[in-house]
């Protein structure tokens, strides 16, 4: 070979190595935004919040004790409370709120699983719960389908009592999930976290609106088509803030509500059954309600009572040490319009709980409900929230989530916050923003989303 064609091989070589190089790094930074995934380490949360006095934090401890308390519908199994079904989605709050601590959302392992045979139960999965999906409930959109004249909107539960060796002659059974799926009239809703829940309920109302309206935030809402609206109490007019529409007013209420719905647990709030089949009543109405008889004050008070302590008194979650890449997606966070939503902080008032008063929540949430467009739509109305609107997620904690958005339907950030972008959504110019960002630009925020 002559030392021409020597040169030659040597810079063809060369080119070709910086060629394969810079492609390859030009595949690793497309690659490079992706999903950190569920934070590692310590939970970062499940205790009680700082500055409780001594009695409240007693309290506290009782509410963790009902939390965690497992349901049997007669009170027959050593360990049990009585007054599951007939018909139930679970036998424990802490079942489906256990991620990454007692009083998150749904665990890696779904429980529900295993509860739908618990003591001899008959029921069978349906399609839509699997090990390792998220804890799922399931509604229907309407009542008369393929009409669809009637709304329906409530929740249908998983299981029933049928089999149980502690429900004799009870015979109902599970709701068609698979007829209602074809008729595209199922959708399906995963647990809310509840941490820091005692700071969202000690927020005025007036402060939400305040920074609804904040004229600051004014002309970038308009400009990315942002509008968002409260929810309200039917009766007292007040706004509700708990749950994926902001449907539920207080903490109590939400406790009433999922103890009936979820465990099938009657109480002072829902006092009456939601399957009234004969034989399938086992226990007097409501099942649980305050303890008249008690002496000691911590047995005084109804599980929902004890729920709602637990929950208003949950620190809210801790998020990481900061990087430079989290305080780069932090700013960025901002200025493709995400904090527009996301509010990063409310001032909750003057709280009778003292360390409820005048904190600043970290919650990531305007607690307003949006127009989250057709891919997002669950066809469900409650109170003033419309088929296609939802409250803003809070965000703290999202570093510890494994399921996200109201379904459950990916465990992907990204593929959540692309997600959020449909016909008629009130987010698209803000993913637009987002998809425009450089790729290091969007890791940094998916970093920084991760460490909350």
């Amino acid at each position: 070979m002559t030392e021409r064609k020597r040169n030659f091989f040597r810079w063809a070589h060369g080119t070709v190595s910086v060629l394969v190089f810079s492609l390859a790094l030009g595949s690793g930074m497309l690659l490079a935004q992706s999903d950190p995934g569920v934070r590692g380490g310590a939970a970062g949360a499940g205790g009680q919040i700082a500055g409780l006095t001594v009695k409240e934090g007693k309290f506290f401890d009782a509410g963790l004790d009902a939390f965690t308390e497992v349901q049997s519908v007669q009170g027959t199994i050593a360990g049990t409370e009585e007054g599951l079904g007939p018909r139930f989605n679970l036998d424990s709050c802490a079942g489906c709120h256990s991620q990454p601590a007692i009083g998150g959302t749904s665990p890696s392992t779904n429980p529900q699983i295993a509860v739908a045979t618990k003591n001899g139960a008959t029921n069978t999965p349906p399609f839509f719960i699997s090990s390792s999906g998220p804890v799922r409930e399931a509604r229907f959109k309407f009542a008369n389908p393929p009409t669809n004249t009637i709304r329906d909107g409530g929740v249908h539960d998983l299981f029933t009592i049928t089999g149980r060796t502690d429900a004799p002659g009870c015979n109902i059974s599970q709701p068609d999930f698979d007829s209602a799926n074809r008729d595209n009239n199922l959708i399906f809703r995963i647990p809310t976290p509840t941490f820091g829940a005692g700071l969202i309920e000690a927020i005025t109302d007036s402060t939400i609106i305040a920074n609804k309206d904040l004229p600051a935030n004014a002309a970038a809402k308009t400009a990315l088509g942002i509008s968002g609206h409260e929810n309200r109490e039917g009766n007292a007019g007040t706004i509700t803030r708990f749950g994926w529409k902001a449907q539920n007013k207080s903490l109590v209420i939400f406790s009433g509500e999922a103890y009936n719905v979820e465990q099938g647990v009657t109480n002072d709030l829902f006092p009456q059954e939601r399957d009234e089949t004969p034989g399938c009543l086992f226990n007097p109405t409501p099942e649980n309600h305050v303890n008249f008889e008690q002496t000691n004050p911590l047995k005084v008070l109804a599980d929902t009572s004890n729920f709602a302590n637990f929950m208003r008194f949950l620190a809210p979650p801790a998020p990481a040490d900061s990087t430079p890449s989290i305080e780069s997606g932090r700013t960025l966070f901002s200025t493709t319009g995400c904090a527009l939503c996301h509010t990063p902080s409310l001032t909750t008032g003057v709280s009778s709980t003292a360390a409820l008063s005048g904190k600043q929540a970290n919650l990531f949430s305007d607690l307003l409900v949006h127009h989250m467009g057709t891919g997002l739509a669950d066809d469900i109305v409650q109170g003033a929230a419309g088929p296609d609107e939802f409250r803003t997620a809070p965000l703290w904690g999202l570093g510890k989530r494994i399921f996200f958005l109201h379904d459950g339907r990916t465990s992907d950030l990204l593929q959540a916050i692309s997600a959020h972008s449909s016909s008629g959504s009130e987010a698209n110019a803000v993913i637009s923003n987002f998809d425009a960002l450089l790729p290091q630009q969007k890791q940094d925020i998916l970093n920084f989303l991760r460490s909350l």
